[in-house]
């Protein structure tokens, strides 16, 4: 292969909206004082090389990489020492999808401490482990996204629930969009991209238990973690099962800008009923109105008469509640209900750093009054609805009728930070964490 010769240069195409960097090659690749990230590409135009931000290329971050070689473009590809080349017709017969050495470390974050109250960096740990193994009967994936949700702060503490805590220096548990890299098993192949529980980390071993394809239509294959997964399918079922809209009722949504409460609204109005989110800020109130639909809005931060405002903007009362966050603001939700009001417990957010129990108003006496349900539930219990379900959220995805907002954090070492933002409400939508 023939090397570039130093002083050749070079184009650095950025993120979306973040501009292009020029760079000199006069040293290696993976030297320069900032990091670079790319995979090979793939177009040559004159003196430019024009390369794609994903991977990071210096020796302690070798991946495999994938080619995506184009025909039409001048092939090029980087080799294991890092260096630049432009790639002869006889080398591109040898050059086959993650032929390159992957790197033999997986990165990981641990529990390191139970947390007492609201959690800290602190309570987690980054740590280097050897590449898994891959036996007969599995498969090794390559993490791509990573979903960071409310419900695993319940799985940091030591007591019982509705599943297992996760254990001290034990893997973080969370939902995980990934790619196949390696397989020996017969229904996954190298490429597939898939979702699991594979938790925080960057490569997992698996056996194909609770996997399934990504199929997510036009959409991004990281909408299986919002939308088109987990939240989406809590949203849909919870609501339509317990909360049972008519249209023309009043549906109040807490928590109405996360990747839940946002879908829920959404559906309230397609159901012809008038729905009222509550969120933690301005930009989600008018996120709420101005692009989902909600008919009104209010910033439970901005006031502390949640009575009052409630009593404003619904003057009919209420005849329907999906709760997410529980707390002074539910207690205020009972006194507007209608008679046959149906309330679904989704999350209780507000309450989930509690060192010790709150003591709140003692309401139920509110639901002999007006003959209403409160019911709980966990998304698993509808599993024999998620067919049907998943394909009515596709439809209207597709057909722009639901929106959905994704915040993004890159890198794993971030996923902690990440997670304690989504619990402090800085999250519009679903919040992910982007691993590779």
């Amino acid at each position: 292969a023939q090397q570039w010769n130093p002083g050749t240069s070079f184009t650095l195409l950025g993120e979306p909206d973040s501009g292009t960097q020029q760079f000199r090659i006069d040293r290696p690749l993976g030297s320069h004082e900032k990091p670079v990230f790319f995979v090979p590409l793939l177009a040559f135009h004159g003196d430019f090389l024009c390369i794609r931000p994903a991977t990071p290329l210096c020796p302690s971050y070798r991946r495999g990489l994938h080619p995506s070689i184009k025909s039409e473009f001048t092939k090029l590809f980087f080799t294991p020492s890092l260096r630049l080349y432009k790639n002869p017709a006889s080398a591109l017969k040898t050059f086959q999808p993650h032929a390159l050495p992957m790197q033999n470390i997986n990165r990981q974050i641990l529990l390191a401490a139970r947390p007492e109250g609201f959690p800290k960096l602190s309570d987690f740990r980054l740590v280097e482990t050897p590449m898994p193994s891959v036996a007969p009967g599995q498969f090794l994936v390559r993490s791509l996204y990573l979903s960071v949700d409310p419900y695993m702060r319940g799985r940091m503490n030591d007591r019982k629930s509705y599943a297992d805590p996760v254990k001290i220096d034990d893997v973080m548990i969370g939902g995980v969009v990934a790619e196949v890299v390696e397989s020996q098993h017969e229904k996954f192949n190298p490429g597939d991209i898939v979702i699991g529980m594979f938790g925080w980390q960057e490569y997992a071993l698996s056996d194909g238990k609770e996997v399934r394809q990504v199929r997510t239509g036009s959409a991004p294959a990281s909408t299986a973690l919002g939308v088109l997964g987990m939240p989406g399918l809590t949203a849909y079922c919870g609501f339509l099962e317990i909360c049972q809209p008519q249209a023309g009722e009043t549906v109040v949504v807490s928590g109405a800008a996360g990747a839940v409460g946002s879908i829920v609204g959404q559906i309230a109005k397609l159901k012809g009923c008038r729905v009222v989110g509550i969120a933690g800020s301005d930009a989600k109130v008018e996120y709420l109105t101005d692009e989902l639909g909600f008919d009104t809005a209010f910033n439970y931060k901005s006031t502390d008469d949640y009575y009052g405002k409630l009593k404003q903007l619904c003057p009919d009362g209420i005849d329907a509640y999906f709760d997410n966050v529980g707390g002074p603001i539910t207690d205020a939700v009972f006194a507007h209900i209608n008679t046959r009001a149906r309330i679904a417990i989704c999350g209780q957010i507000s309450q989930y750093h509690a060192q010790k129990l709150e003591q709140g108003p003692r309401l139920l006496w509110k639901l002999i009054e007006k003959q209403a349900k409160v019911e709980g539930f966990l998304v698993f219990q509808f599993i024999s609805q998620f067919r049907p379900a998943m394909q009515q959220l596709t439809e209207w995805v597709e057909a722009d009728q639901i929106k959905y907002r994704e915040r993004i954090t890159e890198g794993l070492e971030n996923a902690p930070q990440a997670f304690l933002e989504m619990l402090q409400g800085a999250n519009i939508g679903k919040q992910l964490v982007k691993i590779s």
